[in-house]
């Protein structure tokens, strides 16, 4: 079992930028691929980026590519989410995800563990 707590969602004009971090409960945290996904208002949960075990593989979605960055620290159990040039609509709620498969994926339902989420409003 993986507890996940995200956190540094908040407000913040468009071009500007947030950190967000996940910390992670679990001994066995660095077994575990690690994704953000987001959901709007009215929309489907969306997949975001990913980062593989040992963080020499990262997959992003081609919205984000060039201002999002993922990145994890298997030392202190956290993954986060470097978000720069924000615009409105990066508007959403930000999970955190774990996973055990090996190949990293953005399908929502290969992700059994998940955080409660962290706002990010972008404003224009």
């Amino acid at each position: 079992q993986v507890q996940l707590v995200e956190s540094g969602g908040g407000l913040v004009q468009a071009g500007g930028s947030l950190r967000l971090s996940c910390a992670a409960s679990t001994r066995t945290f660095s077994s575990y691929s690690m994704a953000w996904f987001r959901q709007a208002p009215g929309k489907e949960r969306q997949f975001v980026a990913t980062i593989t075990r040992n963080s020499i593989n990262t997959y992003y979605r081609n919205s984000v590519k060039g201002r999002f960055t993922i990145s994890r620290d298997n030392a202190k159990n956290t993954v986060s989410l470097q978000m720069n040039s924000l615009k409105p609509e990066d508007t959403a709620v930000y999970y955190c995800a774990a996973s055990t498969d090996v190949v990293l994926t953005a399908i929502p339902g290969r992700y059994p563990y998940w955080g409660q989420g962290t706002q990010v409003t972008v404003s224009s």
